[in-house]
């Protein structure tokens, strides 16, 4: 039993109207000894281990001894008791399905998009590409349990288009439904970004960010080769976060860091909207994970303005407002957002996605139900029903 199981009992609210919920982005970690048995037999010896100390527990890596850290794994967990280090046997066994359903049960979770876990953060291309591979036939594993309520989604690299082509069209026949790409595109070495976090590794980070200084950018036409194969396998593209990563365990930038890796990430989504992207891709669906969305009709409006006065000069090519797009190709999930629900009429509002991020430090988890309830106080119950589960299914094509 997690320490964290106590505050979880009763913590449901007791009566529910509102049908089924889609938990539009929860995370699953996968345990660290999932490395040694996914990764080509060459590389077994190299993966990651748990080593147990009187001091706590440390996971030993490519020479490296850091200890256990916890952010990611605070659910059930007030705030008051979160912790940031401490050992295995602290943390909840979200990587157990048998676990994850419980949780979602009491929760009242009925389905949930599964982000994170992977890459490894090593400087050794072939080990970092082929944790790639091995991160995503472990979380489709995984959702084997219960296809019918764990959807997986394929993180995959973006180094080179014919190579990210290939990963899109395996995982689409395998049956992911959404493929994770980085919120820029990744260098040739693709662990390898500028932009460096002080305690996560380069190629944790650029499996979030890419490099936005680097030689590949969305926006160069021969991308279009792979939103071409997006559309053709009839998967979306997710972005979870990523434009901006907050400097984790850095007290003195995190709290500040938190809203600008939201707000940053309406750099990627300009990108292809003021490339036509979508012109040329009716059919392309884009996810902007975890960014929440109260400021989505904000830059909608802000874009129609601006591209009214400054599309001529600028030569752009797109053949609509560019709320026309936010409305029609562009969803977005958020956490706790009265605001984002507030204005989910307005244009560029109205594809938003509730979410718990369990088990992440911001989860609603235990107590979603009860949240819910609190942050559409006012809403109609059938626009409520389609932030909470329609609009989720409709974007991974599952209505």
């Amino acid at each position: 039993m997690s320490e964290a199981d106590p505050a979880i009992k009763g913590a449901g609210a007791s009566e529910w109207t509102l049908g089924p919920i889609f938990d539009a982005d929860a995370h699953i970690d996968p345990p660290h000894d999932m490395w040694k048995s996914y990764l080509p037999s060459h590389l077994k010896d190299r993966a990651p281990y748990i080593e147990h100390a009187e001091e706590g527990d440390f996971i030993v890596f490519e020479g490296n001894r850091r200890p256990f850290m916890m952010i990611n794994n605070q659910a059930g967990r007030e705030g008051k008791n979160f912790k940031m280090q401490g050992r295995l046997a602290d943390q909840r066994k979200v990587w157990e399905p048998a676990q994850r359903l419980a949780d979602m049960d009491a929760d009242g979770m009925d389905a949930a998009l599964l982000f994170g876990g992977g890459p490894l953060g090593t400087t050794d291309n072939e080990l970092y590409m082929a944790s790639y591979e091995a991160y995503q036939n472990w979380v489709l594993d995984f959702c084997s349990a219960a296809p019918d309520r764990l959807f997986p989604v394929g993180y995959v690299p973006m180094r080179d288009i014919d190579e990210t082509c290939e990963h899109v069209a395996r995982l689409a026949k395998k049956g992911f439904r959404a493929i994770n790409l980085p919120a820029f595109p990744q260098n040739k070495n693709a662990w390898e970004t500028s932009s460096g976090i002080k305690n996560l590794k380069e190629g944790q980070v650029s499996a979030l960010t890419g490099d936005p200084k680097g030689a590949l950018q969305y926006s160069d036409p021969a991308f279009d080769k792979l939103w071409k194969t997006v559309c053709d396998h009839n998967v979306i593209i997710t972005f979870h976060l990523g434009a901006r990563v907050p400097r984790f365990g850095q007290k003195e930038y995190f709290l500040a860091d938190m809203p600008m890796s939201k707000l940053a990430m309406a750099e990627p989504i300009g990108i292809f909207i003021y490339n036509a992207i979508f012109d040329r891709f009716p059919d392309l669906r884009i996810g902007s994970m975890e960014s929440g969305v109260g400021w989505f009709a904000w830059f909608a409006e802000y874009n129609d303005r601006t591209w009214e006065k400054q599309r001529f000069w600028t030569e752009c090519p797109i053949k609509n407002p560019p709320s026309y797009y936010m409305d029609t190709n562009v969803f977005g999930s958020f956490i706790q957002d009265r605001t984002g629900i507030l204005t989910r009429n307005l244009p560029g509002g109205k594809n938003i996605m509730w979410s718990s991020d369990y088990p992440h430090s911001e989860t609603t988890f235990p107590k979603s139900r009860e949240i819910i309830l609190r942050d559409f106080a006012g809403v109609p119950d059938d626009e409520i029903k389609d932030i909470i589960n329609n609009n989720a299914r409709n974007l991974l094509g599952l209505s």
